[in-house]
């Protein structure tokens, strides 16, 4: 699916207001993707995270609303609206959200 057909081709848009949050989820939106790497917007609800793993591409995490724990290779960081933090390829990392909060996801993969 493109960009045009997910309604966001040519279109200013207010990035926080692209997904919403759901009760006790972890949410995502595809933005777009290709050979290079994508775009994914999350939305993640109090209590939520994801576990420590590993990805083979440098991964770059944006927060958009609210605030985040990330955790690469066992050093903590606590981001807030605004904040971003680069997750290298092949270093483990988690992330936790002590409060709800949104966070574009652009993974590179060249």
């Amino acid at each position: 699916m493109t960009e045009q057909e997910r309604g966001l081709g040519g279109q200013a848009r207010r990035m926080a207001d692209l997904i919403d949050y759901q009760e006790g989820s972890v949410v995502s939106r595809q933005l777009t993707k290709g050979d290079g790497g994508n775009v994914t917007l999350f939305a993640f609800d109090a209590g939520e995270g994801l576990t420590e793993h590993t990805s083979p591409f440098d991964a770059l995490a944006f927060v958009v609303d609210g605030e985040a724990e990330v955790a690469i290779s066992g050093v903590a960081s606590r981001l807030r609206e605004g904040d971003m933090i680069l997750m290298p390829a092949n270093e483990p990392h988690a992330l936790k959200a002590p409060s709800r909060f949104k966070m574009l996801l652009i993974m590179v993969k060249s």
